[in-house]
């Protein structure tokens, strides 16, 4: 315990020494280059702000959920021996949900990256003139 207490202190007085001497340290210089992206040396021509569709975050989402799955099996595929019949039973039942939720994204059509096509016997929405939306069948 004492050992943990030193470290954390150890810590904390690493974290405070490298902020403050940063804070000493580092100039601060007005200008336009210092509010500018810098990369090798070239200053930039266009915006540095890129916008991505919400397709891209999602599916990033559903790497890291997707990835730390696989993280999960490989321990369990380490250590299959000792866990023996019960943790084959908890790994199936982990692999279950895991399909479901994969079979419920699917049908969502989170993983779909295109537009979206026109389903027959959907409501169409359209905008009359007082604002509102009109949900006529047509």
């Amino acid at each position: 315990m004492l050992v943990l207490g030193l470290y954390i202190c150890a810590t904390i007085a690493l974290v405070a020494l490298m902020i403050g001497l940063s804070s000493v340290l580092g100039g601060v210089r007005d200008g336009r280059s210092m509010r500018l992206p810098f990369e090798s040396g070239v200053l930039p021509v266009t915006g540095a702000r890129l916008r991505l569709p919400v397709q891209y975050y999602v599916i990033a989402m559903f790497f890291v959920i997707f990835d730390m799955e696989a993280v999960f099996i490989f321990a369990w595929a380490l250590v299959v021996r000792q866990a023996g019949w019960a943790g084959y039973g908890c790994m199936m039942v982990f692999l279950a949900v895991l399909l479901v939720a994969f079979a419920y994204l699917w049908r969502v059509g989170a993983l779909e990256w295109g537009p979206r096509p026109y389903r027959a016997g959907m409501q169409r929405r359209e905008r009359t003139d007082t604002g509102r939306i009109d949900m006529g069948r047509s």
